[in-house]
């Protein structure tokens, strides 16, 4: 069970795939601005990527059984653009205002390269089809993290009066990296915790 949970408080915390790893930047800037939408589209990231995962983990098996594991990249695009499209049907029918919000971001999961980073990484890192599903759920986790932090600083910063030089994206990007830095202290958690 310790071991589980380091891989999850590894995912969320020490390497946060949107403030360590620096993928899905896109959705991290562009969705952020509104926590409704920013938990909404941190949701269906969780979601697809553990579906993405539980999908890709076993495709990767038998490309390497054909010796064709080369082909990794074009595979697992195609099983996350497939996923994606299942979870843009659901919103549409489910949840219209949600799916209205999100727009043109949720499309853009098919390409976020922190879906398909957390498919590949779990392949690299050798983990068990368990591990990497848990992996793939800390690191959705941890994206929900850093969007709804993230959102938090948007909202405070647009609320304040500032220089017009910084309104708009340079403000977003200096937040982005202040959040980032803050993850950095982070990085000896679990070894203290754990004692590893």
């Amino acid at each position: 069970m310790a071991e589980y949970m380091i891989i999850i408080l590894g995912a969320v915390l020490v390497n946060n795939f949107v403030l360590v790893r620096f993928l899905g930047i896109c959705p991290f800037l562009g969705v952020s601005k509104k926590l409704d939408s920013a938990v909404g589209m941190s949701l269906a990231v969780i979601f697809v990527m553990v579906l993405a995962t539980a999908a890709t983990y076993p495709v990767q098996m038998l490309l390497n059984r054909a010796g064709v594991g080369y082909l990794q990249t074009l595979a697992f695009i195609l099983i996350i653009a497939s996923l994606v499209q299942l979870v843009e049907i659901a919103l549409k029918k489910y949840l219209p205002g949600l799916h209205k919000s999100l727009g043109v971001y949720l499309p853009l999961i098919t390409t976020n390269c922190a879906v398909l980073g957390v498919c590949i990484l779990n392949i690299d890192e050798g983990f068990t089809y368990l591990q990497a599903i848990v992996n793939a759920l800390g690191a959705g986790i941890g994206f929900l993290l850093a969007m709804v932090l993230f959102s938090g600083v948007r909202q405070r910063i647009e609320e304040n009066d500032y220089p017009a030089a910084f309104k708009g994206v340079p403000s977003t990007l200096i937040a982005a990296s202040i959040v980032s830095m803050a993850f950095m202290g982070f990085a000896g958690v679990i070894d203290g915790i754990f004692g590893r």
